[in-house]
């Protein structure tokens, strides 16, 4: 597709619509929307336009429908695979002013927001009213719930509770040609016609910009132990973790944590923790509930299974403090990793009992070309993030020779029953990846779909396929 550049008498139809105020084209403050926490990708919009209300995309899009201008949407810029880059150039939408919580329905346990809310104030909103929105990824205190929606972000406590696609009720959507609709229905069941609220859910900005979203509830948990089981090796560790789901024990959060990840929190963040010689890594292990007899017979439940699997040690966490701390290991781990080398983030998922052989051939494809890996993830969904490390590997390696180490772990997910990505999308990073699990087939399904919603092809192109 050719697209159009962005002429002087558009931006002044940009103008107004949302305001001179709200559309920004000075190289400095345009710079700040080029690159998300994807590694090394920049790629600069001729325009960022910052609209308030549903009405405004609307008349953005006709615009460069009308005209053939491509148009990449931006939460807050946390993607992990290119997604809301601009790769096109063109008009980027940011939707940072939309960061209203319209209604927190507590009759229908039920909440509209805007995408521009961040998931961790929404989150803390619902919570006042002894609520729970458990969706919670790693970022949750600055992603937007937008962008959530639009990834299929998951979290920690998805183990439980489900992903997001189980408490997305409806949404408002306005189309690439400026039309608004709403996908469904603000119901808990939907068997009306084809469900487009599940499509949007996922679809990474590529078919439509999202203005609202209504969200299901459930009642807050009150109680919950955090403990922190140790184990000899990686293998060990991931093979426990379809044992607890077998044992009958549904956790509301089962990490997993390599020992290297554990050393850089420590190095990074200054973290005090005693980490023992001899082991390999760790689950962190979540269980809630309002009954307290009900919680710690779980517990003794996975007891019995941690040390069925060589759990060297179990630490329980005996305060809030504690807890917060243990939790501050894990979703630091990213961070520390990225600060420590050059790095590339992949997002595997596989059935959960089949994590031991996921790692293990991870570390022998790492052997293989050159690369070590640091992996953690939500063990209890079967998703392990494997960030692979330049550490020693020499530049005409990493940059001519990673990409075939990457393919093999691809292949050894898709062999082991899972796919490319559980939680971070494809985005711009992964899409040379998907022919690895799909056929020709679906892509001329998803290019079909494309075109329905978006023949002219202007939202957020060359992303996914």
């Amino acid at each position: 597709m050719d697209f159009n550049k962005i002429t002087e008498d558009i931006l002044a139809r940009f103008k107004a619509i949302v305001g001179e105020s709200a559309v920004v084209t000075a190289k400095e403050e345009v710079s700040n929307y080029s690159h998300d926490e994807t590694e090394d990708l920049i790629y600069y919009p001729e325009v960022v336009v910052k609209p308030q209300t549903a009405e405004h995309i609307s008349g953005l899009l006709k615009i460069c429908n009308d005209a053939l201008v491509p148009v990449t949407v931006r939460g807050a810029g946390t993607g992990l695979a290119g997604g809301a880059l601009p790769v096109k150039g063109g008009l980027l939408i940011s939707m940072e002013r939309f960061d209203n919580i319209i209604e927190i329905d507590e009759q229908n346990l039920q909440a509209t927001v805007e995408p521009g809310v961040i998931t961790e104030v929404f989150m803390n909103a619902v919570a006042e009213k002894d609520l729970l929105y458990p969706v919670d990824p790693a970022s949750k205190g600055s992603c937007f719930i937008g962008g959530n929606v639009a990834n299929c972000s998951g979290g920690p406590r998805v183990v439980k509770y489900g992903t997001i696609r189980e408490y997305v009720l409806n949404l408002e959507v306005v189309l690439p040609n400026g039309d608004m609709i709403w996908t469904g229905a603000n119901t808990l069941k939907y068997a009306s016609g084809y469900n487009l609220t599940q499509l949007m859910i996922g679809s990474e900005g590529t078919l439509g910009v999202v203005t609202k979203i209504v969200t299901k509830l459930i009642p807050r948990p009150t109680q919950d132990v955090l403990m922190l089981a140790s184990f000899p090796t990686n293998e060990d560790a991931c093979a426990a973790v379809s044992a607890i789901f077998r044992a009958g024990v549904i956790p509301s959060a089962l990490e997993f944590m390599e020992r290297r990840g554990m050393e850089w929190v420590i190095e990074h963040d200054g973290i005090a923790f005693d980490l023992k010689d001899g082991i390999g890594a760790f689950l962190l292990i979540e269980v809630d509930g309002s009954n307290q007899d009900v919680i710690f017979g779980d517990c003794e439940v996975i007891n019995g299974v941690l040390e069925a699997h060589n759990c060297a040690d179990v630490l329980f966490a005996d305060s809030a403090a504690q807890k917060e701390e243990l939790w501050r290991i894990r979703r630091t781990m990213a961070v520390s990793v990225k600060s420590n080398s050059v790095y590339k983030e992949e997002d595997t998922v596989v059935p959960r009992a089949a994590l031991p052989q996921l790692i293990k051939g991870i570390k022998e494809i790492g052997a293989k070309y050159g690369f070590e890996s640091v992996c953690y993830g939500h063990a209890g969904d079967g998703n392990l993030h494997v960030n692979i490390v330049k550490a020693g590997m020499s530049d005409e390696d990493w940059n001519n020779k990673l990409k075939d180490g990457i393919t093999e772990i691809f292949k050894l997910t898709v062999s082991l029953g899972g796919t490319l990505s559980g939680e971070h999308g494809i985005g711009l990073v992964q899409k040379d990846y998907m022919p690895l699990k799909y056929s020709d087939t679906h892509f001329l399904i998803w290019k079909g779909i494309k075109q329905v919603f978006d023949p002219n092809g202007i939202l957020n192109p060359g992303k996914i396929f």
